[in-house]
């Protein structure tokens, strides 16, 4: 029999001790293997599912202030114009003629301005550069006429014969509208001879669309024997297109007009 080992109540306490530090370091090394694995086969699972989901797509939500739109410098004193007439609305200019002219609209009778001042609506034989009331003064129908006198001269619209001479026509393709507000660029479409029908009542004043399509296929290939037309537009001319239309007299042709057609290219708020 062996002998029995006498064990006093310290060695007893210090055994004791011992074997609980050694089962406290298994259970950490446990935890610690079994956290491991755990996060192993946890991103590798991850990243097999973001694999075969192919790239991440990120939507972004933000907020923002709409960009400001440039704005340019006006050169009219609408102001000072309408003191003299409050029925000035808009000012035309094209460049290398003398067409650089306020715009007006009678408030009681289409004809009052062929032959009245537009600063002060006093007599004056050349009249104005006008529009009826068939049309908007914001310029927002499909066609806006715009008249002016011939053979006074060289104001009012004489010098829109100009644009008879093809490098003239080639080398101006833009005419301008300014309103208090804005600027309006014009693409110079056509220029050419047309009959003295009145456009708008005509067509309408265009509240048919069909009648708007078959106004653009004269502009953009007039009938006339005397015409010049762009080949190349910046814009394409639809149902939206605003197209102005510049008519003046033909000189010694009572039955004949001259029309200078611009399409609307760019809108820009002015200062």
């Amino acid at each position: 029999m062996d002998e029995e080992k006498d064990l006093t109540p310290q060695d007893s306490e210090e055994e004791f001790v011992e074997e609980k530090n050694k089962n406290g370091k298994l259970v950490l090394i446990f935890i610690v293997c079994f956290v491991a694995v755990f996060c192993a086969v946890y991103f590798g699972i991850q990243a097999y599912l973001s694999h075969i989901a192919g790239p991440e797509t990120t939507t972004v939500t933000t907020t923002q202030a709409p960009s400001a739109q440039t704005v340019i410098e006006n050169p009219v004193d609408f102001a000072s114009l309408i003191e003299g007439n409050d029925e000035i609305y808009a000012y035309i200019v094209i460049d290398d003629t003398n067409v650089n002219y306020p715009i007006v609209q009678s408030g009681v009778d289409d004809e009052f301005y062929l032959h009245r001042a537009a600063e002060d609506k006093s007599y004056l034989p050349q009249g104005a550069i006008f529009t009826e009331s068939c049309n908007h003064k914001n310029f927002s129908d499909p066609v806006t006429l715009i008249y002016g006198h011939n053979n006074y001269g060289d104001t009012m619209f004489t010098t829109l014969h100009y644009f008879e001479d093809s490098d003239f026509f080639d080398s101006h393709p833009y005419f301008y509208i300014y309103t208090p507000e804005r600027r309006l660029t014009y693409q110079v479409i056509s220029a050419f001879k047309y009959d003295d029908r009145h456009i708008m009542n005509y067509n309408k004043n265009f509240t048919d669309l069909t009648l708007v399509d078959d106004f653009q296929a004269e502009v953009l290939n007039p009938g006339s024997a005397v015409k010049n037309v762009r080949e190349e537009l910046d814009v394409p001319i639809d149902r939206h297109s605003k197209i102005v239309v510049l008519s003046t007299c033909v000189t010694n042709q009572k039955n004949n007009r001259y029309l200078v057609c611009g399409v609307l290219t760019k809108d820009e708020k002015t200062d």
